[in-house]
């Protein structure tokens, strides 16, 4: 029988969730629902040192807001509890004991103060210095000190910590479902720090157990983690352990110009990083998220998913359903793929679009009541309806349409050049032709209006552009007798009133 999928998302709570970690958790989320698998939240808070109060429950409402919510997470089918590791810590120093005794690691007693004096000296010799094969039995450890010694100076409360101990001469032949084939040379790698003496694992021991006792079946991750591959390969064989199927996600590349996008390069070309607003506890600095700046979350979704993801076709647009039922890792491009802002905006016009006018008015008139107007809900939903192809945020709305709701005050100086010497005139004899509508629906009154514009013989641009820029104070807008209409009569006449008298 097939082992059954599980996948995890395992954030550090070190501040808010980056833009990248929520493609990892989303990619995760799809590999899940496609084999109909299970996809967990563990926290890993081991690094105590870089915890930021409220950064976990920012990590879960991120999730939750995008739809993409855990099966198993903290308070929430906790199956293989606890699912945050500094709730787990009494499990790992087993493990790290486990290791010792069979021989795949060691007890490492040097001072922080000796590693700097070895580093500085390789340094001046223009070398790097690596804590591996070549200096381990030189230096203080336990592979050459007695049990006795050990003993007594962890007994002596001596600080200590627990290295993996690398084979020497050894190559590594490692699959990774995104990058095929990988190859290592053990007799390259350092012995890296699983376990210190203040209790606390590491990030590569805990990860591994923990991995393994949440029967994990595969590691979805980001490319920075694949240095460490090898070495938590080499964890499962120490453990016997059958090891996960491992898969190396491509980073997400700056907008413009080369490396990792970062927060600053949001903050320079003003988009967000992060699913939502952010205000760090401690310095108070503020990041804007994609939920406050008015994107959907399916346009989160939807352009993170193509971000070194495709189906093979040149389809755009997919709902998360569509996503599970196409995702395939083996077509996530191995390659990084460039952020672009633009195009982020250009699939929230399109779920705007998508959105109903009820909806639409709804947020609509936390904006308009904000600025003191107060409309009908009925008005704003037809508002609504004739202006949202125009915009890309809720946030567009008044600007798009505030001729609806109040008189203009100025008019468009470039619009202004064409209006002559006659268009006083003409807009007064307009005017009079408006008040003798007795059906006020925009149908009709393009017909009575353009008729009239027939019969006088003048000419459509010489009425119908000073006439929308007399109600609207700007050559924009929806079909200028649906403004008619929705303005009415009387707000019609007195616009058209005002303007005359403003140009004279």
């Amino acid at each position: 029988m097939a082992k059954q999928v599980r996948v995890r998302f395992a954030p550090s709570p070190t501040g808010p969730l980056h833009i990248g970690g929520v493609r990892t958790a989303l990619f995760n989320y799809l590999f899940a629902k496609k084999h109909n698998g299970v996809f967990y939240i563990r926290i890993e808070d081991t690094d105590q040192n870089r915890f930021v109060p409220g950064a976990e429950a920012y990590i879960l409402e991120a999730l939750e807001w995008l739809g993409i919510s855990p099966d198993e997470t903290i308070g929430k089918n906790e199956k293989f509890g606890p699912y945050r590791q500094s709730e787990r810590k009494e499990l790992y120093k087993q493990y790290a004991d486990q290791l010792i005794e069979n021989g795949w690691a060691y007890y490492a007693f040097d001072t922080a103060e000796e590693l700097d004096k070895l580093r500085s000296e390789a340094e001046a010799e223009g070398k790097t210095f690596i804590y591996n094969h070549t200096n381990r039995e030189q230096l203080s450890t336990s592979l050459h000190l007695s049990k006795e010694e050990v003993a007594d100076k962890i007994a002596n409360g001596d600080a200590y910590v627990i290295r993996f101990k690398t084979p020497v001469g050894e190559t590594l032949h490692l699959k990774d479902i995104i990058r095929g084939d990988i190859k290592f040379e053990t007799s390259l790698l350092d012995d890296k720090v699983l376990y210190k003496s203040d209790g606390m694992p590491t990030y590569h021991l805990a990860n591994i157990v923990d991995d393994h006792l949440m029967e994990t079946s595969h590691v979805i991750r980001g490319e920075e983690w694949l240095p460490s591959l090898p070495l938590h390969e080499l964890l499962y064989k120490a453990f016997g352990w059958e090891a996960p199927e491992f898969a190396h996600l491509p980073l997400i590349l700056k907008p413009v110009g080369n490396g990792k996008l970062s927060k600053r390069d949001g903050d320079k070309l003003g988009f967000p990083v992060f699913p939502l607003d952010w205000q760090d506890p401690t310095s108070g600095e503020k990041s804007s998220g994609y939920r406050e700046r008015g994107f959907y979350p399916e346009t989160v979704v939807n352009f993170l998913a193509l971000l070194g993801w495709n189906d093979g076709t040149d389809q755009e647009i997919f709902s998360l359903e569509e996503l599970v039922e196409k995702f395939d890792l083996t077509r996530v491009h191995k390659a990084g793929a460039k952020f672009d802002p633009e195009k982020n905006k250009w699939f929230n016009q399109h779920y705007l679009k998508l959105q109903s006018d009820a909806d639409l008015a709804k947020a609509y008139q936390v904006i308009l009541k904000e600025k003191g107007i107060n409309a009908a809900d009925a008005y704003v939903e037809k508002v609504v309806g004739l202006i949202k192809e125009r915009a890309t945020f809720v946030a567009d709305f008044y600007e798009l349409s505030d001729f609806f709701f109040v008189k203009p005050t100025e008019y468009d100086a470039k619009a202004l050049k064409n209006w002559k010497e006659d268009t006083s005139d003409i807009m007064k004899q307009v005017s009079e032709v408006i008040k003798g509508i007795e059906l006020f629906e925009a149908k009709n009154i393009e017909e009575i209006v353009k008729g009239w514009i027939n019969e006088q013989g003048i000419g459509m641009g010489k009425v119908m552009q000073p006439l929308r820029l007399s109600l609207v104070g700007a050559v924009k807008g929806p079909d200028l007798f649906d403004i008619i209409e929705m303005i009415g009569k009387d707000e019609t006449v007195e616009r058209l009133a005002i303007a005359v008298e403003a140009n004279k």
